[in-house]
């Protein structure tokens, strides 16, 4: 499937896994190219991949191979799950990669960075700063998880830049104009 919509995945799109095994190799490198153009780094530490229909269903299919899901009550509940990553009308949803090597450092970060998901924004063409929504269920009251997944509310505005003004983790990076097109694809078409 060639979809990049930000539309939701539909059960009648999920491929038993056998089925999957087969059509694997054509559907990975697909889903793989639509990451690469939606994966943008920030800084040393942290990675974003913003989520659109293609690299969801990925995703659920991936989890129900290495599962080897059959019941048809578990392949709804991954759909489900997954689809709440992607962002509703106007919105843009990402997961947020963590990434510290050292499990030492990794664990003291985590708790420094506690308050840092909220501090991530997306920046639009004139310049307004759009602030995540975060998942509460990806931290506690000590920490945060290494994943987090984020909403933008843009208002359909692509935006330009993403960036975090975390006091102890300031930086900004430009989209490119392939990165900016895909999202922009991706805001289009939310609603196909």
């Amino acid at each position: 499937m060639t979809a990049s919509a930000n539309r939701k995945v539909e059960r009648s799109e999920i491929l038993d896994y056998v089925t999957y095994e087969e059509k694997r190799p054509e559907i990975r490198a697909s889903a793989m190219k639509a990451k690469q153009l939606r994966r943008v780094h920030l800084g040393e530490n942290l990675t974003f991949l913003f989520e659109n229909h293609e690299t969801i269903r990925y995703q659920i299919l991936e989890m129900i191979r290495a599962e080897r899901i059959v019941k048809e009550a578990d392949i709804q509940h991954e759909i489900q799950t997954y689809n709440e990553l992607l962002g509703n009308d106007g919105e843009i949803g990402c997961t947020l990669l963590v990434e510290v090597e050292d499990p030492v450092e990794r664990e003291k970060k985590l708790r420094e960075w506690r308050g840092l998901p909220e501090k991530i924004y997306v920046k639009l063409e004139d310049g307004t700063k759009v602030y995540a929504k975060v998942d509460e269920r990806q931290r506690d009251k000590n920490k945060i998880s290494s994943v987090q997944f984020l909403k933008f509310a843009c208002e359909g505005k692509v935006p330009v830049a993403v960036g975090c003004d975390f006091d102890g983790y300031k930086a900004e990076t430009d989209l490119t104009s392939e990165q900016r097109k895909a999202l922009e694809e991706d805001l289009k078409d939310q609603n196909v």
